[in-house]
């Protein structure tokens, strides 16, 4: 278990470290006393429901990317097949996709990423090149 998903487990356990406090710490402080069956009821309960929704929280839930629909795309790479211009044919997928670079052109066997879909058409940005990452270089030799 990773550092992230142990930290999502124990803020969903939280509610059961708080009844337990306010139960059997807080609330016989101040003369008010709450039958122990009561109590670890309560827990049985929140516990129960910690089990249940445990998988998606700790699975990503919300936070996960979608499997299936035009979503799912979305961060997939795809091979330019007819010079996007901005618009053109992009292979992804073993598909062939209309396609519209929104960032310049694209060349015949660029590779692009899906950053969106509109109607049939997949919305790709071109990579950046190792080249254009480099610092560069001074004229003078």
């Amino acid at each position: 278990m990773g550092a992230r998903s142990f930290l999502k487990l124990r803020a969903l356990m939280a509610d059961e470290l708080v009844v337990l406090i306010l139960f059997l710490l807080l609330l016989p402080a101040v003369g008010i006393e709450v039958p122990l069956t009561s109590v670890l009821v309560l827990v049985l309960v929140l516990l129960v429901k910690d089990i249940l929704i445990a998988p998606y929280v700790l699975g990503g839930g919300a936070e996960k990317r979608p499997e299936i629909g035009p979503e799912s795309l979305l961060g997939e790479t795809a091979v330019v097949v007819e010079d996007l211009t901005p618009e053109g044919l992009v292979k992804l997928e073993g598909e062939v996709w209309s396609a519209k670079c929104v960032n310049g052109t694209a060349k015949r066997g660029e590779e692009v990423v899906v950053i969106g879909v509109s109607g049939a058409k997949v919305l790709v940005e071109r990579r950046a090149s190792p080249e254009s990452s480099l610092s560069p270089q001074d004229g003078s030799s």
